[in-house]
């Protein structure tokens, strides 16, 4: 089993995993609420030179540095605000040099810090569950495969969440999210499906038409599709939603409050 481990940076909770060890990384706490992605960064690795993050948007799109650069450059449709606090729109980012600090920040949704321990790359993406329905963490994958990564070398740790035992959807969020993992059309057989999986995703909701979903298990059956072993991927054992103390919870507070989770290049 990998383990999670709780770190304090001046008497303040943040979460590290043992499968990225090696890799400067943090799931920070609510705790950290008032700290700017510098500061942020200094606590993971005080040599990182540029910290990056998006305007984050619930799809699919994972960019570089270099083109987050080039798109604040260019301008167009996929920014957002103007100057110094423009953020380019997407949810996933990908290192391309040593010392990147990338970040993601999230409530409910999952953060997903991604490592390859040979080329030293690193990825943060942000995966509620439209992005999950439109397969953000493979998209991810085949963005590192394509700059020269190896399936067996990522190690993918998969933080705070909402858990599945108290998050409840309907039967058709449930089943868009389904067609990712059962190739089908037909909302009942893909459910059906769904609740036939060994370690299913699925959990059954008093209400008709809804059901409790583990969004996190569906991204981790994603890479289990691409060939990613169960050993190279951990899911925190903590839920947003249900760790008031530790973690903000939009579907708790109903605020639109986050909290980052980062990790660095080397």
């Amino acid at each position: 089993m990998h383990t999670w481990h709780w770190r304090t940076w001046e008497e303040l909770p943040y979460l590290t995993c043992s499968l990225l060890e090696g890799f400067p990384h943090g799931f920070f706490t609510s705790q950290f609420w008032s700290l700017s992605l510098q500061e942020l960064t200094h606590v993971l690795e005080p040599e990182a030179s540029n910290s990056y993050r998006l305007k984050q948007v619930h799809g699919n799109i994972v960019v570089t540095p270099q083109e987050i650069t080039s798109k604040l450059s260019a301008g167009g449709n996929d920014i957002e605000g103007e100057g110094d606090s423009a953020l380019v729109l997407g949810d996933g980012l990908m290192s391309e040099q040593p010392l990147q600090a990338l970040w993601v920040a999230s409530a409910d949704c999952t953060p997903v810090l991604i490592a390859d321990e040979k080329t030293l790359q690193v990825a943060a993406l942000h995966a509620g569950w439209r992005g999950t329905a439109s397969k953000i963490v493979p998209q991810a994958i085949a963005r590192l495969i394509a700059q020269g990564s190896k399936i067996e070398n990522l190690r993918i740790a998969l933080g705070p969440a909402i858990a599945g035992e108290v998050y409840q959807v309907s039967e058709q969020v449930a089943a868009e999210i389904g067609a990712t993992i059962i190739p089908h059309n037909d909302e009942k057989t893909i459910i059906d499906a769904m609740y036939q999986l060994p370690n299913s995703p699925l959990l059954p909701d008093p209400n008709p038409g809804r059901v409790r979903l583990d969004v996190r298990q569906v991204n981790a059956l994603q890479m289990e599709m691409l060939g990613i072993a169960s050993e190279q991927i951990a899911i925190a054992p903590y839920c947003t939603f249900q760790s008031p103390n530790y973690f903000f919870s939009y579907r708790r507070e109903k605020q639109k409050k986050v909290q980052w989770s980062g990790i660095v290049s080397r």
